[in-house]
């Protein structure tokens, strides 16, 4: 994250020295208002870090970049798929640079398959596939891609009755990291909490570990809902890009937690659901049916 920020500063620079008036006429288009922003906010591209805590905005036809979501992979995570390619060209580079030939042939082949398999690892990592949203009015979908790990209820003091039901889904480096909302509904708050780095496997990951909580209130049935992202062991970037008070359609994009972690969907235990999915089955986020609201 650093280094990507420390990309924003110099890009910034180029641009207010070299291009002025790119500057200005991005200034003119911006939306909204951030009075004494602290966010040095020029184009759409620095709103990555920003959107959920700076009021200013652009509108899709003023976002000049819109195309990069088009590539099959997360906006967000282009800026790691940059730095993960320049570090595995320079590998193949620095082994070139030292000759080849000095490489025994037993070895040579393993090596650069193991760069190629880096590289190709990172860019499924962050892909971004289309899904198709189930069209029953009732039914819940998984915040994300992975393996439910638990179902059942728990003490969550600020639901009604202090209780919840708590689907549980762990996500590895082979799934998709980017979460999607489960039902249609308006969000109410963002919590943030810092915490530690165990494995998201572990139970204590679920109260120890870094993680931010998403609260909404469904749309068609005014329940409230939770949806927490966990950073894990490799896990240490938590990125959610919404706003308070922002309406969102089930299976819409809300953010991603990068390398490995936890995403886990929370719902008044007093409501009436039917669970449909099962412990260890693998489900897809955005297409796989969580649960499904039984009709009054």
């Amino acid at each position: 994250m650093s280094l990507e920020l420390a990309w924003g500063r110099w890009r910034r620079w180029w641009l207010r020295t070299l291009r002025p008036k790119y500057v200005r006429a991005m200034a003119e288009r911006r939306q909204g208002s951030c009075v004494n922003c602290p966010h040095n906010i020029v184009d759409p591209r620095d709103l990555k870090f920003y959107r959920n805590v700076c009021g200013y905005w652009f509108r899709p036809e003023d976002d000049r970049f819109r195309w990069r979501d088009r590539l099959g992979v997360a906006r967000v995570g282009l800026g790691e798929i940059v730095i993960f390619s320049a570090i595995l060209l320079l590998l193949l580079a620095g082994c070139s640079a030292a000759g080849w030939d000095v490489w025994p042939n037993w070895l040579l082949a393993p090596v650069v398959g193991v760069i190629l398999l880096c590289w190709l690892q990172i860019i499924y990592f962050f892909r971004d596939p289309e899904r198709t949203i189930p069209a029953d009015p009732s039914a819940l979908v998984s915040p994300a891609d992975g393996t439910i790990t638990d179902i059942g209820e728990v003490d969550e003091p600020d639901f009604p009755g202090g209780r919840a039901v708590r689907v549980g889904i762990f996500l590895s480096v082979f799934n998709v990291h980017v979460n999607r909302i489960p039902r249609s509904g308006r969000i109410t708050r963002l919590q943030y909490f810092p915490g530690k780095f165990f494995d998201a496997r572990r139970s204590e990951a679920r109260t120890d570990n870094e993680q931010l909580w998403i609260d909404m209130v469904d749309a068609a049935t005014g329940t409230p809902l939770r949806i927490k992202q966990i950073s894990g062991l490799i896990a240490r970037r938590i990125v959610c890009w919404l706003k308070v008070g922002e309406d969102l359609k089930a299976g819409e994009r809300i953010g991603m937690i990068k390398f490995g972690s936890r995403t886990e969907v929370y719902l008044p235990a007093d409501k009436a659901v039917e669970v449909a999915v099962r412990v260890g089955e693998t489900v897809q986020g955005g297409a796989t049916v969580l649960l499904r609201f039984k009709q009054p």
